[in-house]
């Protein structure tokens, strides 16, 4: 049964939400939430992330409608970050600490927003391969995209280069590939061959070889 577009939308504008959240907070180079401004951090990397939409559009072939839930979920524009939306991102690796203040601490704030990079990163990699995929993207050329994507979004998370899209494609490769391509997955056989083919051109664009 096919995905819905606007399902495949979600999945890739979430996890690019995640992005640039955390990236707006290691921006700020001191992890204290009051010194973050999304809206500015937006106005600084306005070209990175338009080159970065326009990929997405190249690459998922999103629909006016897909499309416009990048603005409908409101991570693009001004707006607090909150330590729970940071717990969120970083899937709670961190733990829930008590008091729930010291969720705000910056030193816990770094903490999460490093586990979440990698996180965000992966679920984004693994949000824009599939709809890809879905929407019979050839693998040589859609793998080209993504790496490019990949980048900008690694870049804009963090710059100090802690994030790369060779890191990022490795971790997905680990977290999502087995559960898609073992014998019992509910994934078609199609689904399957198309996950190894892009797997194989991201390797070849992003992994140095030996």
């Amino acid at each position: 049964m096919p995905i819905p577009e606007e399902l495949l939308a979600r999945s890739v504008f979430a996890s690019l939400g995640g992005v640039v959240e955390i990236g707006a907070v290691n921006f700020t180079g001191t992890w204290r939430l009051a010194d973050v401004s999304v809206g500015d951090f937006l106005e600084r990397r306005g070209k990175d992330l338009g080159r970065l939409m326009d990929g997405i559009q190249e690459v998922c072939r999103f629909g006016a409608p897909a499309t416009a839930i990048a603005g409908e979920l409101g991570y693009l524009r001004d707006h607090e970050v909150t330590p729970e939306f940071l717990l969120l991102w970083s899937a709670g690796l961190t733990g829930v600490p008590e008091p729930l203040d010291e969720l705000a601490e910056p030193r816990v704030v770094q903490r999460m927003c490093r586990m979440g990079a990698d996180l965000q990163l992966t679920q984004f990699l693994q949000a824009l391969i599939t709809a890809a995929i879905c929407a019979e993207v050839e693998e040589r050329a859609g793998a080209a995209h993504i790496a490019e994507i990949l980048g900008i979004a690694s870049d804009l998370v963090d710059a100090s280069g802690r994030s790369s899209p060779e890191t990022a494609f490795r971790m997905w490769r680990v977290a999502h590939l087995p559960g898609i391509l073992r014998p019992d997955s509910e994934a078609p056989e199609s689904g399957r061959a198309a996950f190894r083919a892009y797997d194989y051109e991201m390797e070849r664009v992003l992994v140095p070889a030996v």
